[in-house]
């Protein structure tokens, strides 16, 4: 797989961010808990990783700390 497996799009007029892994639609993230959670679920990370590692996570339209469109 090219590029990050978590890919977070920007933030929407409420705020909310839709995530996918591995190119598959996994919910909105509301806030970075929203994020991990997702994460978790799916088994992510593998080994001791960050939310702000391009490795894991594509943070696109501002990183793990906008939540507001326009950030």
């Amino acid at each position: 797989m090219e590029g990050a497996p978590v890919v977070v799009q920007p933030p929407g007029p409420d705020g909310g961010r839709r995530v996918t892994v591995g190119g598959e639609f996994v919910g909105t993230a509301y806030h970075l808990l929203d994020v991990i959670e997702f994460l978790r679920r799916r088994g992510l990370p593998k080994s001791n990783t960050t939310v702000d590692d391009p490795d894991l996570i594509e943070w696109r339209g501002g990183g793990p700390q906008a939540w507001t469109a326009g950030e």
